[in-house]
Order: structure tokens, then sequence, then C-alpha cells
């Protein structure tokens, strides 16, 4: 770090001659101090290596945003290298590669971050618009960064500079403290950036999506007036919408046409290397591809709703076992939707998980232990390709509809416009609003919770936001202290249900332990209770 920050000062003193004899950047996923830095190219090439490495790189499955669902109730993870496997099922210590792996990662770029922020005026651009968009970003990313490490760890060592060895060893600061300067600072921020999205480079920050972003951790931090005040402005903005078609923003009839993604994962965030999300999801298929890395479970399933809108063990129609034996009967249309299994057809195959000459048969290695998969972002067209080019959604606009209602909600402030988020997300799934609207009857506190807190695992399961909800809420300790099951079927007259696994949740893996390589290198840090 010493040499890179003595390389920026030596380059500040150069003249704009000796700029056009730097060397050519091969290669834009360079990260290294080392690297040259001197024009626009630069900066754009500093700020894309900045995302790509953390956010949307196709290759570390253990990042996928797609795949995050797995350490929640909503999926299982069946390689435990993905790092979602064991914190669902809670056998996690301090000595567990997962805490290494994500935290070094964090702070690693924060580090990063840091140096190019501190030297973001050394490069030779006259366009003062052009400094403060990519300086902005790269400010932006080191907010998220830290966003997300408080709502991992909690209290974690804090630089908004590049760090010496007195300020290294400094102890960790407060979450409060730091989600403290965090949201004013998110705000200025986002007031530096353009208001449109960019016509090339559309995944980086602009002001909408960055206020997206903010508005999320706002809501996971308890911050419910914040968010209520971002996702309106969202709204008023006019710049986004919900997609008529649900089921198309999974798949290549609108992944790349839709006004709904806010946050892009596109392919020129990655360099157009292909994404995988066909392997990593689908079922193994002729081809060999197809390796169900994160599969439904039974608790997702049946937390879709009837077409009414009601919860499955309370409706008039049918009961809960009707329901458990006939996920098509009467449910939700966002279930057609995004997941598939026992009885459905496969690019012309029809499903039998309990057919062991099958390839979906539920005990093959890399079929699906529930029986059920994901078929948000599988999308048939790429079954005999290597690779697609789907392009993913990091937050969409339906998550500020959810927001803004989730907000009202808790604040006791359920208004018109609340309601009205809701309804448009219930009407764009095809529910039948003469029963499901909500603003038919009246309901308590407890009951717009329920609602709203359904609302958003089946309007975005599979999306990776799952893990964050049942933590925030405090309710991980209910649905992750049971076996996560699969298909459920008569035999003999008798319910038999696949189990996968059993797994527990203990109150203090609320919050993550630091690893034991950690608490060596870092002595500020303090390890959380429990571990």
């Amino acid at each position: 770090m010493r040499k890179s920050i003595i390389y920026f000062g030596l380059l500040a003193s150069m003249s704009l001659a000796s700029c056009e004899k730097f060397l050519d950047k091969t290669d834009p996923t360079a990260t290294s101090f080392t690297e040259f830095f001197n024009t626009e190219e630069d900066l754009r090439r500093v700020v894309y290596s900045s995302y790509v490495d953390v956010f949307t790189s196709v290759g570390a499955r253990g990042l996928l945003f797609y795949l995050e669902d797995s350490k929640s109730d909503n999926a299982y993870s069946r390689i435990e290298n993905d790092h979602h496997q064991r914190i669902a099922n809670g056998n996690i210590n301090a000595n567990t590669t997962a805490f290494l792996y994500y935290y070094e990662l964090q702070m690693k770029h924060l580090g990063r971050l840091n140096t190019f922020i501190a030297n973001v005026d050394v490069p030779y651009v006259e366009d003062e618009a052009v400094r403060t968009k990519f300086k902005s970003i790269l400010e932006a990313l080191r907010v998220w960064h830290y966003f997300k490490l408080t709502s991992r760890w909690a209290n974690v060592p804090f630089h908004l500079e590049p760090a010496n060895m007195e300020t290294a060893l400094q102890p960790a600061k407060s979450k409060e403290e730091i989600l403290e300067t965090l949201f004013p600072l998110a705000e200025e921020i986002a007031s530096r950036l353009p208001e449109n999205e960019y016509t090339s480079d559309a995944y980086m920050f602009n002001k909408y999506s960055f206020k997206a972003l903010t508005m999320r951790y706002a809501l996971y931090n308890g911050k419910y007036e914040l968010a209520a005040k971002l996702a309106k402005e969202i709204i008023e903005s006019g710049k986004y919408q919900l997609h008529a078609n649900y089921a198309d923003l999974f798949n290549y009839k609108a992944d790349k046409t839709n006004k709904e993604f806010i946050m892009k994962f596109d392919m020129e965030s990655h360099n157009n290397t292909a994404t995988n999300s066909f392997r990593d999801l689908a079922p193994q298929y002729r081809t060999g591809n197809g390796q169900s890395y994160s599969v439904p479970t039974k608790s997702l399933v049946d937390s879709y709703w009837t077409l009414q809108g009601r919860p499955i063990d309370n409706c008039p129609l049918h009961t809960k076992q009707e329901y458990e034996l006939d996920p098509k009967l009467n449910r939700d249309p966002r279930l057609k939707a995004s997941i598939f299994g026992q009885g459905d057809t496969f690019y012309g195959d029809k499903i039998d998980i309990y057919n062991t000459a099958s390839l979906f048969y539920f005990e093959n290695q890399r079929s699906s232990k529930s029986g059920y998969w994901f078929k948000k972002f599988v999308d048939e067209t790429d079954a005999f390709k290597s690779g697609g080019n789907m392009h993913f959604p990091l937050l969409r606009y339906a998550e500020v509809l959810l927001t803004y209602a989730e907000a009202q909600i808790m604040l006791g402030q359920v208004d018109d416009l609340a309601k009205d988020c809701i309804n448009q997300l219930r009407k764009r799934a095809g529910l039948d609003m003469t029963v499901a609207d909500v603003k038919l009857g009246s309901k308590t506190q407890e009951e717009w919770v329920n609602l709203i807190r359904n609302e958003r695992r089946t309007e975005l399961a599979g999306e990776g936001i799952r893990y964050d909800d049942i933590i925030r809420w405090r309710i991980a300790e209910q649905v992750l202290n049971q076996p996560a099951l699969g298909h459920t079927r008569l035999v003999n007259g008798k319910v038999e249900t696949l189990k996968i696994e059993d797994r527990t949740f203990q109150q203090h893996n609320y919050v993550w332990p630091f690893h034991e390589n950690s608490l060596r290198v870092e002595p500020g840090l303090i390890q959380n209770p429990g571990y």
C-alpha cells in the first residue's frame, strides 16, 4: 500500500505530455495499486473492478445474489463450499471459512476504495463533472460495503481514508456510530450523482439507484421514516415502473427491456462474460449442464398464498393439506413463475423426482433434494449452451413499493399510497383483486405485518433478500430451528415429505463471528458474544 501512495504522489507532479507514455491497461479486472491511473478510462476501470470483484462477478458463487436465499429458510445449498449451507443449518463457529471469506473480501476492497478515493483527483481529467461522478460512485460503493459489514458483524473497523499503522490498530466502532455517519453521507453522495441512468455502464450508481440502496438499508436498520422518504422520492421520480408480466422479468423475454430493474447486474458489469444462472439453478439435463446448487424448500412453496390473497392454512376453499399436496391448486401465480417441480415440464420432459431412471430423481447428486427448482433466471434457451447473457436485478422497483408499504406499516401510518403499493404488486401478479385488494376491510397491526412480510417473501423469492429479512425481523430462531423439507405426497394414504437436513439457529447467530484469523491480525476486533 505504501508503494502505491508514493506512486500516486509522483503521478500528481507529472506533466500531461508524460501521461501519454503510460502503459496500456489490458486487464479490465485488475485492482492492484501499482496499476497506472491517469485518465478518465482509468477511473472507469477502477469503478468497474470495484463492482465486478464483489458484486457482479459471474464466477464467484459465494457472492452471487441469486444463491443468497440458501442461507435462509427459502432454499438449500448442496455445496458446502459455496458458504451458504452451514450458515443455514447452524453448523458454524469462529473457524468457519465463510466468515473469513466474506470479511476479508469486504475489508480488502474498502482498503482499495479508500486509496482510490483519496487519489481520485490525481488522474488528468479536465471535466470536473466526470471526476465528481466517478468519485461519488466510488464513495457509494464504500458505503455499500459498510452497510453489508454492519449487517453481518455489527461493530467493525471504520475508516474513510487510507489506513496507516496507527489507525489500523484502532478499536472497532459501534454499528450505531457507523450508521449515524453513513446515512447522512449516503444522501449527500446521492445528491452529487447524475439523475439518469448512463447510456453505457448502466450498472453504475446514479442518484436514484443509490437512493434505492440507501432505502434498503434504512429499512433493514429500522429507520422507517428515512426508508419511506427515499421510497416515495423514487416513486415520484417516475423513472421506474413495474413490468407488465412478472415471469418475464426473470428470463430473456424482458430481462433487458424492462424499466423495473434499478440496480443492474448486466453483461457490461462483468465484461460480457457468459452468465451461469442456468447452470447454477436448473436441473441436470441431457448435456450435463444444470447443477441445482440452490433449490427451494417446502417452506418457501407453502408461503405462497392463494389466488385470493389468503394464507393456505386460512382459506375456506381448500384444506391446508390439499394445498401442500398440490402447489398448483388456486395459488398466487408468482409461485408458478418462480418455482417448478414434480409434474412440471422442463425442456419437453416431464419431471418425476421419484423415478430412479430420471436425471430429475431427487437422490441424484446433482438433482434437487427438495424436489423443487427455481424458475427465476432459468431460461431453457441456455440448456445447450456453455453460458448465457442474462441481465439480473440487484434491486427492483417492486422492492421500493414493498419498502414504502412496510415502513408505513411499522410507523403505524398505513396510508392510501402504502395500500396502493401492495395492490400494484398483487394486481401485476394476477391475484383475484375482488378479494385480494388490501383496501377491502380492516386489518390489525399484526395482520398488516404478517401480510407485508409474506408479500416480500413471495415477490422477492430467489433474489437474495430473505436472509436479511429473517435476521432483521428476529424470526430466524423460529424459521431456522426446524428441518429443511421438500416435496410432499401421499403414499398409501399417508402423507410423506422429503427431508433435506436438520437446522438450528441460536440467538447469538443474529450476528456473525469474526474468524479466529481476523482476530489474530486485527487487535482492535472484539469477538461477538456467543462465539
